[in-house]
This record gives structure tokens, sequence and C-alpha cells, in this order.
């Protein structure tokens, strides 16, 4: 597949030649008018200073290149009556892709008021990067789309989620060559080892090389042709160029590599579904070299414009102001021939729609970029099937997240025929204890394999990939276009995606608030091998930040949870998956860890997403008998977390034994939101639940998983806030004992029991005996394992007595 080859293969005639020019003629002026007109939108007029945006703001250069591919898909999909959908790559490319939706009719659909006339242009172009109007790049508000304009780096990874188990759908994506240069895209090249031409879609990436970022040379459009086609055949690919400013003969080049790239999909699949071909094919890209801000000005106050990176925003600055530039723009607008493009109503004309789809078979209807309308429920298997049985309260352990494996084994199995469920995580799931996926399913790979591989399948449905942007961006594809599936990633590293997540919670908050836009399912990562038992791999793998970074967004998007056992595991996830438009973040350790409560305590305690244990503290034991506890509890233990939660109830368990006249409540918190206020957050308590949770006055000892300060941040307009004191993560990691880990952080429990006994009135008296052992035993640890390179037994083997 050459130049050559694709040359003799053109099969447009003229009059599709005219009618695609007169489309992208008519995409390239909605283009320009968007960045410049609030009024005048038909030229009816001689242009004066009034007609122009005070603001000149938004993106040119990109723009002519994405109308070319608006225009050609169009033509296939129409030839061809295909299911496809666009990933817009490159940033702020808003004014073309919106230009292509207008005139096919979907922004009408979406958006009334915006209707496909002369009125409806004006307000199309006003609202443009206006107060109150829409952003200048690809956007949630965009009709079509499921990827921000301007996310660079994501858009491939977007794509192919997008086509994982959509066998039918092609998935175009325009790639910009200054997006081409970051590392997410540069991993995402790897889709192909993965994508499955029986069960999945095709993608077809373009490569929009138009020479230039905001100030610079892109890297890939200066590499010798050779060179690029060495690093693209690399990755699996076939390039096929399109290379040109002539509009006539890159029309014709551009339908021609439509033709032959589309031919060779449709070739690849037919051999994979029909012959049973299962070698890894070598799919279609097209490498698209066009001019930065073609067709705009060429010059501009005698310096050029275009072709260079000048044209990458407003050509032409000065429009209000300087009558030279206001005069080169009406010539820029007026060498589109509006008047043959749109008749004296502001409609487009016949020529300019011959090539658009129909129905939802137009770009901006398909229903594959408002996934919510194909989203089904996902079939969940009843928790008790997979609870563990809780006979005595911490007694046995299980491994958390190797029971939520065989739950999701489950969802996996019957999720079978319909395939819209994945699991998606960096070559981690059998080391995350989720390897009982691996008996419904194996991990997708299209590559060859070795006798001594294990769990590879051409269908498999566990995607790994030592990329955590590219798992990110392969779940998210997935989700936006109506399918279920969960992350699971080491507690670290999931800050390597934290831009990615920023994204994403932006546009499903956007979303949220768009009423065309369906609920999707959730995107939630479970996030294990956590802070406190990396004690093998030490410093660099401790980092439970993530959450901090995640409650920081909107708040009717974010939700954390920390399971401290295993029901309460299954029950988070239970929820999650069940629910849409959200971002959970579950941390759940995959060591084994003690089990607390039943099934059904579980359920009541995660839907109240923080409560009293009772069983576990002294404020209605003997204290309340002899009248010690008659007036509430002296001091609150809380926790979040797996190990916090241990580390409390042994505390709890220190002070029943040495100072059973005190009365302890102790507070589990599952839902980190629910410490935040009402207002604030949907899942936020108010004043008044809180208090009673917490008391206003007592002191309050708070064992947190991460990092101290955002409890206090989460608390701090709370009456009580000056008596919480909050133990956690304070960057001391190491490779050591899992017990040490905690004794470095100050969060253990002889630690706990001392800081209630500094902060109970009246106690550090009474109580300094106690203290004094307190301090002992952590001398102990402290030399226990220097020597045997173990934990003190009294900590390996303790169980929960009381």
């Amino acid at each position: 597949m050459n130049d050559s080859t694709v040359t003799l293969r053109s099969r447009i005639t003229d009059t599709e030649l005219a009618a695609l020019d007169a489309h992208w003629r008519a995409a390239n002026y909605l283009a320009v008018g968007q960045i410049y007109l609030m009024a005048n939108p038909l030229l009816t007029e001689p242009l004066r200073p009034e007609h122009i945006k005070p603001r000149l703001l938004g993106h040119w250069g990109t723009s002519p290149g994405l109308n070319l591919v608006y225009t050609h898909l169009n033509r296939v999909i129409s030839g061809r009556g295909l299911d496809a959908l666009c990933v817009w790559g490159p940033g702020h490319g808003g004014p073309a892709v919106l230009a292509g939706s207008w005139l096919e009719g979907t922004y009408t659909e979406t958006y009334p008021d915006v209707t496909r006339d002369a009125a409806g242009m004006e307000r199309l172009f006003r609202q443009f990067s206006f107060p109150g109007g829409v952003p200048s790049h690809v956007a949630p508000e965009t009709p079509g789309s499921i990827h921000e304009g301007g996310e660079l780096g994501y858009s491939l990874a977007h794509a192919y989620g997008a086509a994982f188990d959509n066998p039918h759908l092609l998935v175009t994506c325009v790639i910009g060559d200054g997006e081409a240069e970051t590392g997410p895209l540069a991993a995402s090249w790897h889709g192909t080892t993965f994508l499955d031409p029986v069960h999945d879609g095709a993608v077809l990436p373009i490569l929009h090389l138009n020479g230039y970022k905001i100030a610079n040379p892109t890297v890939l459009a200066r590499l010798p042709r050779g060179e690029l086609d060495d690093l693209l055949r690399g990755h699996g690919h076939e390039p096929v160029h399109v290379t040109g400013a002539e509009p006539q003969a890159v029309h014709r080049a551009m339908a021609a590599a439509m033709d032959a790239c589309l031919d060779r999909i449709e070739e690849i699949q037919r051999t994979a579904r029909r012959d049973g071909v299962r070698e890894r094919p070598r799919w279609p890209v097209i490498v698209l070299r066009t001019p930065k801000g073609w067709t705009g000005p060429a010059t501009v106050d005698g310096v050029p414009v275009e072709d260079t990176w000048r044209a990458h925003q407003v050509p032409l600055a000065g429009v209000r102001d300087r009558p030279e530039h206001l005069r080169q723009l009406e010539a820029w607008l007026r060498s589109y021939r509006p008047e043959e493009l749109f008749d004296p109503t502001g409609r487009p004309v016949a020529q300019v729609l011959g090539c658009v789809p129909t129905g939802q078979r137009r770009l901006g209807a398909t229903p594959h970029a408002n996934g919510g309308l194909l989203l089904r429920e996902l079939p969940l298997p009843p928790l008790a099937d997979h609870a563990v049985d809780v006979e005595r309260r911490g007694a046995a352990r299980h491994e958390p997240t190797r029971v939520l494996g065989d739950f999701l084994a489950v969802v996996m199995g019957a999720t079978a025929e319909r395939r819209d469920f994945r699991v998606v995580g960096p070559d981690e799931t059998a080391s995350n204890r989720l390897d009982a996926l691996y008996g419904a399913t194996a991990k997708a790979w299209q590559t060859r394999t070795l006798p001594t591989d294990e769990h590879l399948a051409h269908d498999g449905r566990v995607m790994e990939i030592l990329s955590e942007h590219v798992c990110q961006g392969w779940l998210e594809g997935y989700l936006l276009t109506g399918r279920h599936g969960l992350f699971s990633c080491y507690e670290a590293f999931a800050h390597i995606v934290d831009s990615m997540v920023n994204q994403h919670i932006k546009w499903l908050r956007t979303a949220r608030r768009l009423p065309w836009r369906r609920p999707v399912a959730s995107l939630t990562y479970l996030l294990t091998s956590h802070v406190w038992r990396q004690d093998h791999n030490g410093f660099s793998h401790q980092d439970p930040g993530f959450v901090d970074h995640v409650l920081n967004k909107s708040p009717e998007v974010v939700r954390v949870y920390l399971p401290p056992d295993t029901n309460t595991l299954l029950s988070v996830a239970d929820h999650v998956l069940r629910s849409r438009d959200y971002v959970n973040v579950v941390v759940a350790g995959k060591q084994p860890c003690f089990d607390w409560l039943t099934m059904d305590e579980a359920r009541a305690h995660c839907a109240r997403g923080a409560g009293v244990w009772e069983w576990a503290g002294t404020e209605h034991g003997p204290a309340a008998a002899d009248g010690a506890g008659g007036a509430g509890p002296d001091v609150v233990l809380a926790c979040a977390g797996d190990v916090p939660t241990q580390e409390v109830l042994a505390a709890a368990e220190l002070l029943r034994r040495h100072a059973p006249r005190l009365a302890v409540r102790v507070v589990n918190v599952v839902d980190m939101a629910r410490l935040l206020p009402y207002d604030e957050h949907p899942h936020g308590m108010t004043d008044f639940e809180y208090d009673a949770l917490f008391t206003r006055d007592k002191p309050v000892i708070f064992a947190y998983h991460g990092y101290p300060w955002l409890i206090h941040r989460l608390a701090y307009r709370r009456a009580g806030h000056p008596h919480l004191h909050v133990r956690g993560y304070k960057e001391e990691g190491t490779t050591t004992t899992p017990f040490d880990m905690v004794v470095r952080n100050d969060l253990d429990r002889y630690r706990l029991v001392m800081d209630v006994i500094d902060r109970v009135p009246g106690l550090g008296v009474r109580a300094a005996a106690l203290r004094q052992s307190m301090a002992d035993a952590r001398s102990r640890h402290h030399d226990w394992i220097r020597e045997h390179g173990t934990d003190l037994p009294e900590v390996a083997d303790w169980t929960w007595g009381g």
C-alpha cells in the first residue's frame, strides 16, 4: 500500500469531488466564522469592526485538516454503510468538529436554538469561546465526541478502548503531530498487539502532520519518510501517505487512501472472522501532510503565516483595530465562496450535504459517542455467594482482593456472550490476587506466544500493558462507549494517571449537566498493593496520595472507599460496579486481612459510610456500668483503611485490658466523603450527624490509611476539630517488616494507646505505667526485628480477643 497504489485505486467521480470540496469549504468557512464573527454570518454586507468578537479565541491551524477528515469520513460512511466514531485528538480543534456537526444537522437536533440557517449560524459563531457559550475545543458539549480536545496523548488509547468488543464499529482517530510526541501516545501505538479482528472493531489512525506545535516544529513531521514508515511498521501499521496543498489533488488522494485503508480493514476482518486466519495483521494508518492553517492567510504584515507555527491560533489578531486586517479577514472568508455553499436563508445547499450520512450514521449522532444509550446493567452475582463466614470477629483472615477476584470472575463469565466487561491493569492482575479471572477469560494478546506463556488468547478480556496511561485510556474509551470495567493498579503508581483522571472527572461533571448525555458506567480504580504492605518493595512503592488528588475534584463526581475487610470490599465492589457517572477509588489490601463484619453487617456499614463499632469499644461495657461512661465516650478511636482498622482494634483491646474504666468508642469510616460537610458533598454529614458520631468535645484519635492532613482538611470546619489528632503515613518508608511500617509512621497500636493517654484529660497521671509499657513495647519491637527479621510474636500472632 504505497502512494502509487493509492492513486491507481482512486474511485471518486468529478461530481463526488465537487461535493467533497463544497462540504470542506463550508466547514472551513464555519470554522473561521466561529473564531472571528458575532454578526453578519453570511457576509451580506461588508465586514465592520462591530461584527467582530471583542476577544479572539480559538485555534485555526489544525481546523482545515480536521475538516478534511470529517468530509471524507462522511463519504465512506455513506458509501459503505459504516457505523463509525471519530476521536479528535488535536488540541482545540473545536471549530472544525462543531462545523461538521452543524452541517449534518446533529448540532441543531441537540441544541434546537442553534438552527441550521442564518440565525443559527450567527448563534453558532457567537457562542464559540464566548461567555456563556461553548469551549474552543472538542468537549462533552460537542455531539459525537468522547474525547476532550487537548487531552494530549490520550486519543489513540481512547480509540482502542472504543473499538474493543465493538466488532462492527470503525473508530477513526486523528492524531496531532504535537500530541504524537507525548509518552501516552507513544505507548498507545502498541494497541495493535491487543486488537482482535474477530471480536473487536477497527481503529484507523490518521496521523495529521501539519508540521508545528504552538511555537516549534514537530518531531514526526521532520523525520525522513522512510524513518517514519519504519517506526509505524514496527508498531504493526502499514502507512498510506496523503500529502499536498492543492485541494483537488488532496481530495482525490484522501478519497483513494480512505478506500484503500477500508478495503484492507475489511480484508483483515473477513479473513479472521470467516477464514479463521489468526496471524497478527498489519493495520493501515494514514499519514496526512497538509499545511498548518491551510487556506488561511499566507502572510500577515509581511510575515509568513500559513504552513508555519504562526497559524496555530488566530492568524489575524488585530481585526477590530486594524483596517488592513479586517480587509484580509473578509477576503479570507470570501475565498470559500459562501454564496455557493449556503442559500439566502443560510441553509447548506444540496451539494454541500451530498456526502453527509443520515440518521445515527452521522458522526455527531452515533450512539457510540453517547454510551449511556447502549449501556446494559451488569449481571452481578449475589454477594452471599462470595461472602466469607465470620464466626468470630478478628479470628480468621482472608485476602480481600482474592475473594473479589472470584466475584469478578463470575461477572466476566456472565458477560462472555455480550462482551461488555473488561479488567485492565499494568501487568498486575495476578499480583493483585485477581487471577481467578483467568478461569473465565484470558489476557488479550495478538502477537506470538511461547510454550511457557500462560493465560494469553486472542479473545481475552483482561487487558495488561505496563503503561498506566494506556490502561486508563483504554478503559475510558470502553466506558464512554457504553460498557463496564475496572482498573486494578498498585496504589503508588496510580499517580501516573493524575492528569488523565482530572480530565475524565471534568468530562463526567460536564456531561452530567447535559440532559442529552446519558449516564455511563463509572470508572472504578481498585488500588491495592498499598502503602502499608509494600514493605518488601520499599519507599519507592509507598505513596497513598492518589486519594488526596481525587478528593480535590468535583464532589458530585468523585467517591473514595476504604473497606476494612473482605466482606466490606465485596459490598463496595457491588455498589461501585452498579454506579453511573462517577470516578470511584477503592483502596483495599491483597495480603491476609482479619474478617470483622458479616455480610449483612458489611452491607449496613457501607450504606452508612461511617459508623460506631459498638462491639469493639467499651462505651457501653464496664465503664458505663459503673457510671464512668454515662456521658458518652471519654475518647473516640477512629479508623479508615484495613491496616489502620487493625491497629485501632488492637489499641482498643489494650485499653479494654489495661484501662477498663475508660469509655472508648470505635468509629470506622468506609466512605471518606462522609467526613465532609453535607453542603460540600452529597455523601457528607450534617453537623448533627458528625457530632453524634465523633462528639463535639472529646479527643478523637484517628488512624488513617494515607496522609494525615487530608482528614484535617475534610473535617476542619467541625466543632470537634480542635480535639482531632490524626495518625497516618508521613513519608517514613523503607524495606522492612509490615508492623515496622506502622511503627515508623506512629500509626501502631502502642502509639495509639499513648495518644489516648496523652489526650484524655486526667488520664496521663493515672496511666503513667501503661504509657511506659507501650513505649517499652515499641523499643522491644525495634530490637526484635533487627535480630530476627520478623515482627514480634505478640504482633504477628495477634487476634482480636475483645
